[in-house]
């Protein structure tokens, strides 16, 4: 222990001693791990963008969704007696937090300005806590949704309708069964853009929903399953024993398909079947078209790793090699007094650890100084980069454990870049090395 402690004070000593050489390879480890660290906080924080969106405007963690046909191709969003399946999944998700129930439509609204193409959710404000929590309002009041024939928008829905709260607009939209029908609302809230998924997303109370596609009142669009915090990451695997539990409880289950409801229209109408089936899908399936950027990010993140990793391993084996040389004299000296090969190499080895470990702490540090700085700055980004980051403000989240590990991993690379380098030192001969000059 007392030999390694040395070995540890001599490294140390002789980085203190080659400051500039030290402060220029620290500066590049550091400069490989901050960008690790943005890197990461990116991917986290539009994974969590995304995971707050698809799970505030369209999907919760899991889904149990489904299709009505009234004939063999005319086919709706619905599930029928809703409360009997809610139970089913209450009594065999024991990961459960809460669930709350939504309707679905695709309509066309109408302003006395302008009109365009929205998605229509039914919700019951009343037991939506965490709608009421994440969705920031800028005028109205979203709890007016309480009252009958009423609407939510998105400021981006208002510049092209050009409408403010108090307004009426009329929903159209085609029944299941094939009638046009239409409801008046009237505008009781506009809320704050969440990104891309916002721009046609609207809210309307559920009984509008029922009214506008004439449905009855046990009926709703999707089920909307909200599991604890840990569970999280394991949705796939509940959706699965989900669909299980619900062939046993008797109902018809859509084949797998990862995919939002959406998209699911023309494949439902093609098959030959009447009647009700339920589909059960994650928030991942319900924002499969957007899964995309962290696969981008993903990709950029290893191969800007990749190449800074290689340009750091060979930073630290020339250095070690240039070390090496000048202090041949200095690594003969040593082993004549006593010190064993095994102790060179340690100490050249301790050297490249501390070096990685200093480099990569003060990388952690400044990258997440950065991060934070960039969230309280609030940029906003344009709209064409919004799909990138499916958000209207560039947001970054650093992830503590992903944080430990880009240490832990930079210092492990750069101790063992040294650990050649270091065995030859180790291996010179004492008498040739003190004799060394140059």
């Amino acid at each position: 222990m007392t030999n390694l402690i040395l070995d540890f004070r001599i490294a140390l000593r002789s980085l203190f001693q080659h400051r500039r050489r030290t402060f220029f390879l620290v500066t590049a480890i550091a400069g490989v791990t901050g960008l690790l660290v943005l890197l990461n906080a990116l991917s986290t924080g539009v994974s969590d963008t995304m995971i707050r969106a698809a799970t505030t405007l369209s999907s919760g963690h899991v889904n149990v969704g489904g299709f009505f046909k009234v004939t063999s191709s005319q086919s709706g969003p619905v599930v029928t007696e809703f409360a009997k399946v809610a139970k089913v999944v209450e009594q065999n998700v024991p990961e459960l937090d809460h669930w709350v129930h939504r309707g679905r439509g695709w309509a066309k609204a109408i302003s006395d300005s302008g009109s365009m193409q929205v998605g229509v959710t039914g919700i019951d404000i009343k037991n939506e806590p965490d709608l009421r929590r994440v969705i920031s309002v800028v005028s109205g009041r979203i709890e007016d949704l309480a009252e009958p024939n009423t609407m939510m928008v998105f400021e981006s829905q208002v510049e092209r309708l050009k409408v403010k709260v108090g307004d009426a607009i009329t929903i159209s939209a085609q029944t299941n069964r094939g009638a046009a029908n239409t409801v008046d609302v009237r505008i009781v809230a506009i809320a704050k853009d969440m990104g891309l998924m916002s721009k046609f997303g609207t809210f309307v109370p559920i009984d509008t929903t029922r009214a506008l596609y004439q449905l009855r009142p046990d009926t709703t669009g999707v089920i909307q399953l909200y599991v604890k915090p840990k569970f999280v990451p394991h949705v796939a695997e509940i959706a699965a024993r989900m669909r299980v539990t619900l062939e046993k409880a008797g109902y018809l289950l859509m084949d797998a398909d990862a995919n939002p409801f959406w998209m699911k229209f023309q494949t439902v109408n093609r098959e030959d079947w009447t009647g009700q089936k339920l589909d059960v899908t994650t928030w991942e399936d319900e924002v499969s078209f957007l899964t995309w950027t962290l696969k981008v990010i993903s990709v950029l993140k290893v191969v800007l790793l990749t190449i800074l990793i290689a340009i750091v391993i060979t930073g630290i084996m020339n250095t070690m090699w240039i070390a090496i040389r000048e202090r041949t004299r200095e690594i003969g000296t040593l082993r004549a007094i006593g010190m064993q090969r095994g102790g060179v190499l340690r100490m050249f080895l301790f050297e490249s650890f501390q070096m990685g470990l200093i480099g990569t702490v003060a990388g952690a540090l400044a990258g997440s100084a950065i991060a934070a700085l960039v969230n309280a700055a609030h940029i906003r980004v344009p709209l064409s980069v919004q799909l990138f980051l499916m958000s209207d403000q560039l947001h970054l989240a650093i992830d503590v454990s992903a944080l430990a590990k880009s240490v832990f991993m930079i210092t492990a690379i750069t101790t063992l870049a040294a650990l050649y380098p270091a065995y030859r030192a180790a291996r010179l001969p004492p008498v040739s090395a003190m004799s060394h000059f140059g």
